[in-house]
């Protein structure tokens, strides 16, 4: 399964997924970070954005970081 780079931004004003020049994404997310909110919008954006189902997607690390490590399915 490939996983991709994602840099989190939480309390955006927009919830966006974008790649940028360097092949990873930038995830600009309106949850804030408690409570795992931020990161059920990552997964939201992500599954949205590949096209697959959300309990496809998972955090593989960076829970608890800006820096994740995100596994879609292929």
């Amino acid at each position: 399964m490939p996983i991709i780079q994602v840099k989190a931004k939480p309390n955006s004003r927009v919830s966006l997924l974008s790649q940028q020049a360097d092949g990873t994404w930038l995830a600009q997310l309106k949850s804030p970070p408690l409570d795992g909110k931020a990161n059920a919008e990552l997964i939201e954006l992500v599954a949205r954005e590949f096209g697959c189902v959300k309990s496809a997607v998972l955090v593989k690390s960076g829970a608890g970081s800006r820096y994740k490590r995100v596994e879609i399915p292929d």
